[in-house]
């Protein structure tokens, strides 16, 4: 898409903004913003088997405190990545953490079910901040420091989610519920107060208007796709409702592909998302979302089974959850290591090594399930694939996509790690309610059940293996390709000059 002005050579020049106070912060304070907002995802997990207890309401009520965030959070993404790219990438960034306070303070003022899952959808619609963050340093920082920044970025989102259980756990056993709530509020504003000193707004822009038509319906696909996935177990796969909504899903996006095809100024570009380097991307981000998300949902639960089992070790809430915090710590060393192996080799080598090595860990896990330590160990092996993964996927994305369309190019390859985590909730409940065996006057899973999780994960991750090996190699990129913005500094304004790529 062109910039807000173009020069008679047909490059972007948009608008020169002033230099901001504190550039060396914005990394940092982004990553902060994202870590915070993918916290949102996993906070009320530990929760969710209290909430009918301390809300009064059922459990299929108590879940949907986790499904709205995913369905906010998938709609949103995308759109607001759009708007970013249209209207200012910061100023959408501010709103999403006003959102995501808005619904932290709902939260924490009420026990009513319905309040409750108003505000967690508020929560789950600020994931848009990490495509934005992304964003924002692909347009503000020089070449050189943009694969180390934007991978750091990217692995927020596993960040967040291994630090996010072993936190809630920890504030469920020694504070009010509500506490959690609180905090993430006060940390929401702190955020934008952060952003608004630090962080720099991108001056590049997309001409045209805003694709109201195609939110919408890439929202209601959305909506009908991810509510089958998430609601099918309780609702039955056969049920009217659950093929209902599958089929709407797919008449809807037919028809929304169609539209969007017409028009001068889509909400997804799909010509662009057609290339081989972003499709075969976006792929990619599904079957590792799949595969990343099997590990935070077993792992808690595995290692809480009674002894009794054969299997399990009879954790504590907040012992389960400090068993995916290496794998977080893992994450925050290692995406600048695969911002190094990006820069030496290319994103697609590092993408291939991340699949083969969460792979890896699936396979020691697999053997390891009596263990405390080793499985802690197969965890923090999966997590540091996820870690260059998660690195590796958003410098394939602006690879193949113009610099005007990064934000809805990130929102749409985080969009599908959201998906892929969705068909991987539904696929481990599926698993693990229909492996069962009764013990001690209850039923539980079997070693077997979990250990199929952990093949199936270990299959997704060697499909995204094989899908990223079809990709276009460092120097086949799509003709067209926008390359990266150069910083010229005149007069103390900053000018981005964008160049196109053979």
């Amino acid at each position: 898409m062109p910039a807000d002005t173009s020069a008679p050579d047909g490059s972007a020049a948009p608008t020169p903004t002033p230099t901001p106070h504190h550039p060396r912060f914005a990394v940092g304070v982004l990553a902060f913003c994202g870590v915070v907002v993918a916290v949102m995802q996993t906070i009320v997990v530990p929760l969710l088997p209290h909430i009918p207890a301390l809300t009064g309401a059922t459990p299929a009520a108590a879940s949907w405190l986790v499904t709205v965030t995913l369905l906010t959070g998938a709609v949103f993404t995308p759109v607001l990545g759009r708007v970013g790219d249209m209207y200012g990438k910061r100023r959408v960034l501010v709103a999403s953490l006003a959102v995501l306070v808005i619904g932290s303070v709902l939260c924490a003022v009420s026990s009513h079910i319905g309040v409750l899952i108003t505000g967690r959808a508020l929560q789950g619609a600020a994931l848009a901040v990490v495509p934005l963050g992304i964003s924002i340093l692909r347009d503000e920082l020089p070449p050189e420091r943009v694969l180390s920044a934007v991978a750091l970025m990217s692995s927020t989102l596993g960040i967040g989610a291994a630090v996010g259980l072993p936190v809630a756990a920890l504030v469920v056993e020694h504070f009010d519920w509500h506490t959690m709530f609180w905090v993430s509020g006060v940390i929401g504003l702190i955020d934008i107060v952060l952003v608004l000193c630090c962080v720099p707004e991108s001056p590049l822009r997309t001409r045209g208007r805003f694709d109201v038509v195609g939110a919408l319906g890439l929202s209601a696909a959305l909506v009908c796709l991810l509510l089958a996935v998430t609601q099918g177990a309780d609702w039955g796969w056969a049920s009217a409702r659950t093929v209902g909504l599958l089929v709407g899903a797919v008449v809807v996006a037919l028809l929304w592909g169609a539209y969007e095809l017409r028009v001068t100024t889509p909400m997804v570009d799909l010509r662009v998302s057609a290339r081989p380097a972003v499709l075969l991307t976006n792929i990619a981000a599904l079957l590792i979302g799949f595969a990343f998300y099997a590990n935070s949902l077993v792992t808690a639960q595995m290692v809480q089974e009674p002894k009794a089992t054969g299997y399990g070790l009879g954790a504590s809430l907040v012992v389960s959850g400090l068993c995916l915090l290496p794998g977080g710590v893992s994450m925050v060393a290692l995406s600048p290591v695969s911002a190094r192996i990006s820069a030496r080799y290319g994103p697609k080598v590092s993408l291939t090594l991340a699949a083969a090595i969460i792979a890896v860990g699936y396979v020691v896990r697999y053997f390891t399930s009596h263990s405390l330590w080793l499985i802690i160990a197969g965890a923090t092996v999966v997590a540091s694939g996820t870690a260059i993964a998660y690195s590796a996927l958003p410098a394939l994305v602006m690879r193949g996509v113009p610099v005007s369309e990064t934000g809805a190019a990130n929102g749409l390859n985080t969009l599908m790690r959201s998906i892929g985590q969705a068909f991987c909730s539904a696929t481990v409940a599926a698993v693990l309610t229909n492996l069962t065996f009764r013990v001690g006057g209850r039923t539980a899973p079997t070693l077997h059940a979990y250990q199929l999780v952990f093949l199936i994960a270990a299959g997704a991750a060697l499909l995204a293996l094989t899908v990223t090996l079809f990709l276009p190699g460092r120097r086949t990129a799509a003709a067209g390709t926008v390359g990266e913005s150069r910083d010229d500094r005149k007069g103390g304004a900053r000018t981005i000059t964008i160049e196109e790529g053979a």
